[in-house]
Order: structure tokens, then C-alpha cells, then sequence
């Protein structure tokens, strides 16, 4: 399918990518795409020079991280569609066409999925795991499944972007586009795409540090988007510290040794757990009851009269 490539920009957020941004800029003007912006994290090597040379609008971030990158982006750009990349150079302009093609279609954003096609040793046996840990967390605690909610290779139109209340500053940006998307009711289309070995060194995130971020990031959004995952996990947990609390007394009762105040904890463990089980539950059903009467007030508005 044919598009206008104007009405596309080509977000790039960078930060030290000196040695790749000036060929990822030059791929995408080769192919059409003239609106080439480069959001850039006050890079101290020369990614703001080679990225200006190579044909790209270059602006300055004020805040600090990924995220607050690529909000301030999204508050700029005006053409309708955007695809968004990373400026490492693990992603291919050439699946471009693939990825904004959905939006010319009806679709509200597209995700492309690493994992599929990812080429030999563009991730570590530990990456490889987590991203599919995190995966399988996501599809859990938002009751979707979006195959890559890592992924830095993505297309929306500018509505979508709208829609979205982004307030996440670092790498649990992605994370944070995922659960608005979903929250949203947004129409969401995956592509398989190839993603490359990083040129130069291995990837800037931490294995740990930003994996446990990005656990936080989707518990604790899941308050609002699934209130039953995230009060049900934390009553569950309660729950079960109460009964090994109880276990514990039970135990030594037997060895006619009484634990009063241990006792008395373990009740209030159980009995709080349930409560916040029960509160997740009637969170959940106000939710489904929300979103019914959005949707039954959706339907009572007037058709928009052609252009």
C-alpha cells in the first residue's frame, strides 16, 4: 500500500549514538521520509552534529531519560502519523513501510516485535528471558498480549498519542505506551521485524536495575487498567504471610509454647488479605460497569458528517 511519507515523522530519540545515528537519518531520507526528528538526551559525543549533517531536525531535551525524551517529542510533532525508533541502529528503516502501513488502515498504533526475527546475538540468553518473562507479566496484569511491550520500533497516529497520559521519565517508557494503549481501548497491530546487534558495545539497559523498573511499572499501572491483578496480588500475598505466621503458631502449640501477639497478627494478616481481595473484586466490577457506560455514551453521539 501506498502512503504520503509527509504526513509521517520519524522520532528518534538518542543519547551518545554518534557512531549510528548519522546512517539510521540518511536510511529513512533515502526512503522518502523527509520529517526526520531527533530528540537528543544532551549528548556529550558528536550525535547532535552528525544527526543535523545526515538531514535530521535536531532538538534538545530539558528533562533527563528516555520517557521525558520522547513526551516532550510527541507535544511538537505535527504530521499524523509518527514512527518512533531507537538511534542505536538495531532497527531497520526498510520494515518502515510494514510498520506505518496499519495506520493508513484504520489501526490506532503498531508494535514491532523483536523477538521474532531478532538476529544472532542482538540479545543474551538473560535478556531473551526476561523480555519473555515481562511479556507473559503484561499479558497477566492487562489481559493482552502484545508479544514485545519492550520494543522501541513503533508507529502512531497522532490521536493515539493524544489519548495517552505518558508520565514515565526513563526506559519504562515503553511499558508505560503499552498500558495506555490498552487502557485506551486503542486498536493495536504487532509486525514482525529484524533487529540487528547493537554496533559498538552492548545495550544500555541494566538487566536488573531497569528490569525491576519495568516489573514495578506494570504492577503498579495495572491499578487502574486491572484492579483484581493488582489488589488480588497483594491480598493473595498478605493472606499467605498470614497463614505461615499461623502455621508457625500452630506448630509450637503443639509443642505447648503459645504465641498470643503472634496469633492476633496472624488473624489480622488474614483477614486484611481477604478484605484487599474482596476490594479488588469490587474494583474490578466498578471498572467493567465504567467502561460500559463509555461505551453505551460512544454509541449515543452523533455520527461525525463527512469532510
Amino acid at each position: 500500500m501506498k502512503f504520503n511519507k509527509d504526513e509521517v515523522c520519524i522520532l528518534i530519540p538518542t543519547l551518545n549514538e554518534g557512531p549510528t545515528i548519522g546512517s539510521v537519518v540518511r536510511e529513512f531520507k533515502a526512503l522518502g521520509y523527509n520529517h526526520i526528528l531527533v530528540i537528543d538526551g544532551k549528548s556529550t559525543d558528536n550525535t547532535v552534529m552528525v544527526a543535523r549533517e545526515a538531514g535530521a531536525t535536531v532538538r534538545t531535551q530539558s528533562g533527563k531519560g528516555k520517557g521525558n525524551a520522547i513526551i516532550e517529542a510527541f507535544e511538537v510533532i505535527e504530521q499524523p502519523h509518527i514512527l518512533m525508533l531507537d538511534g542505536d541502529g538495531t532497527y531497520s528503516a526498510k520494515d518502515a513501510e510494514k510498520m506505518l502501513t496499519p495506520l493508513f488502515l484504520g489501526f490506532d498504533q503498531v508494535i514491532g516485535d523483536r523477538l521474532i526475527n531478532a538476529e544472532e546475538g542482538s540479545f543474551s540468553r538473560m535478556n531473551l528471558f526476561g523480555n519473555h518473562m515481562l511479556n507473559l507479566l503484561f499479558k497477566v496484569a492487562h489481559s493482552r498480549d502484545l508479544h514485545d511491550i519492550l520494543s522501541g520500533y513503533r508507529a502512531f497516529t497522532r490521536l493515539a498519542i493524544h489519548q495517552m497520559h505518558l508520565k514515565e521519565k526513563g526506559f519504562e517508557i515503553e511499558t508505560e505506551i503499552s498500558v495506555e494503549a490498552v487502557r485506551n481501548g486503542q486498536r493495536i497491530m504487532v509486525v514482525p521485524i529484524r533487529y540487528s546487534q547493537r554496533p559498538g558495545g552492548a545495550t544500555k539497559l541494566s538487566p536488573f536495575h531497569d528490569g525491576f523498573k519495568i516489573v514495578s511499572t506494570i504492577y503498579r499501572l495495572a491499578r487502574v487498567n486491572n484492579p483484581m491483578f493488582y489488589f488480588g496480588m497483594m491480598g493473595l500475598f498478605t493472606t499467605l504471610l498470614g497463614l505461615l505466621t499461623g502455621l508457625f503458631v500452630l506448630l509450637e502449640w503443639l509443642h505447648h509454647v503459645d504465641h498470643i501477639p503472634l496469633t492476633i497478627l496472624t488473624v489480622l494478616l488474614i483477614v486484611v488479605g481477604i478484605e484487599i481481595f474482596m476490594f479488588g473484586m469490587i474494583s474490578d466490577m466498578l471498572l467493567v460497569f465504567h467502561r460500559e457506560i463509555i461505551r453505551e455514551i460512544q454509541l449515543l453521539q452523533p455520527p461525525k458528517p463527512p469532510k
